[in-house]
């Protein structure tokens, strides 16, 4: 390799270390272990720690975890009232975990007839409220039966009941209170267009909201971003997201998930400025990666360039990742995103590269390296040329000197045009030739 100035020295040498011989730095040690589902399913509660095990239980190969899920989830289910759901975790154990998971049908019917009394009730409120015309009672009522709903997994009728409560608010906390409500649901049913519209409905109302607030609605934004393949914007959002989120948040969202989404949308959207002034100068977001200390790891590799170690980490945490509800249709898209900058960002201030020193820093084959490379210069994303037959990378730099030549010539061409305006416009004041336009009659 040829460094085009002295600067480059330390990270070549950097760049040399990290594709042979493994550092003698000391790092934590990769954990590219099998998910721990009661450790994970500990850090939510509600509806989406169900949800969550679930999703582990049919997206994971491997049974044990896939029952694990199942038997967490059969017990959380019993904690509440959603019936429906509980005869779906029923259906999915299939008799797999003995006669202590099967169909309880009893504790079914006497939940459900509990739900049906207290379904009148609420109804027969209402129309108490309703009739007396007192607006904070109305407002109760309804949200009463969007809880209602919500615990019996009725997420289109909860939703309905939430927003109704909007036309009965006399204060900016009720508005809140209703948009969080919108919010929760709406991230349950995946209707990630409503999530933005209420996050924007609550910021309109900023006296109202305490930072806890804010950091949850950082948090829903950050997830309808993400959901929309918005990673930038997701990163932002993610990154805003202040320590008073603590585990307030975790019917939605965990702390760790907000390091993890925050940490690999950032890596994937962000120049190398923007990863050091708003991820690894972030001392709010900081506080968060030091509970998922792969992701900071992975992003200090990256920004040092030691591509190798980064990319052992992305390595290992990616099954995990896979099992994520939210981000396991963006994996893929970040990891080739986050490995195209790499590839980028190592070959950028080298006028050449040794293809197989890159291939051995990026742990693939000469041809795969090569193939990557290509893609990236058809895409107009790397300047260069590749020279297939001693296996070289040139970078193709613009001609500095030429450049500065036609943007002096093009400078004193504008020039030499304003002087010749300039100068005629002299002359018909210095001739007093004024034309006037005529007056309309």
């Amino acid at each position: 390799m040829e460094p085009e100035d002295e600067q480059s020295n330390s990270m070549m040498e950097e760049i040399y270390s990290n594709g042979g011989e493994e550092s003698a730095r000391t790092r934590p040690i990769i954990s590219g272990e099998q998910l721990d589902v009661e450790a994970y399913a500990s850090l939510y509660q509600g509806r989406t720690k169900i949800t969550r095990l679930m999703f582990i239980a049919d997206h994971c190969d491997i049974v044990s975890m896939q029952l694990e899920a199942l038997r967490m989830a059969y017990d959380e289910i019993k904690k509440g009232e959603n019936t429906q759901l509980f005869r779906e975790v029923v259906k999915k154990i299939d008799g797999r975990l003995g006669p202590n998971y099967a169909m309880d049908e009893a504790w079914c019917d006497s939940v459900d007839r509990r739900a049906e009394q207290r379904k009148e009730k609420l109804e027969n409120e209402l129309n108490a409220y309703r009739t007396n015309l007192i607006k904070e009672s109305i407002r109760m009522g309804y949200n009463d039966f969007g809880d209602f709903y919500y615990a019996h997994g009725a997420l289109g009728d909860a939703f309905k009941s939430y927003v109704r409560t909007r036309d009965y608010c006399t204060t900016s906390k009720h508005i809140i209170h209703m948009c969080m409500s919108a919010i929760l649901v709406s991230i349950e049913m995946g209707q990630f267009t409503h999530v933005t519209s209420y996050v924007s409905k609550a910021e309109q109302t900023p006296e109202a909201l305490e930072p806890v607030t804010i950091a949850k609605l950082r948090c829903a934004a950050g997830l309808a971003h993400l959901e929309a393949r918005k990673y930038k914007l997701a990163a932002r959002k993610f990154l805003e997201v202040g320590p008073d989120l603590g585990n307030s948040y975790n019917e939605v969202i965990a702390a760790q998930d907000v390091a993890t989404y925050g940490g690999l949308c950032a890596l994937a959207s962000f120049d190398r400025a923007e990863l050091k002034s708003k991820v690894i100068d972030n001392v709010n977001f900081r506080n968060f990666l030091e509970l998922v200390p792969e992701v900071r790891e992975l992003i200090n590799d990256f920004y040092s360039s030691r591509y190798a170690s980064c990319l052992d980490y992305l390595g290992n945490l990616k099954a995990n990742l896979l099992l994520d509800i939210h981000l396991h249709d963006h994996v893929e898209t970040l990891y080739d995103q986050i490995r195209n900058k790499a590839l980028i960002q190592y070959t950028h201030p080298f006028v050449s590269v040794d293809l197989h020193m890159m291939a051995n820093a990026f742990k693939t084959s000469v041809a795969g390296i090569e193939k990557e490379l290509e893609a990236l210069i058809t895409d107009n994303q790397i300047q260069a040329r590749i020279d297939s037959h001693n296996k070289i990378l040139y970078a193709r730099h613009a001609d500095q000197r030429n450049a500065t030549f036609q943007r002096v010539l093009q400078t004193g061409s504008e020039f030499d045009q304003d002087v010749r305006v300039m100068l005629l416009r002299a002359n018909l004041l210095k001739h007093e030739y004024n034309v006037r336009a005529a007056r309309k009659l």
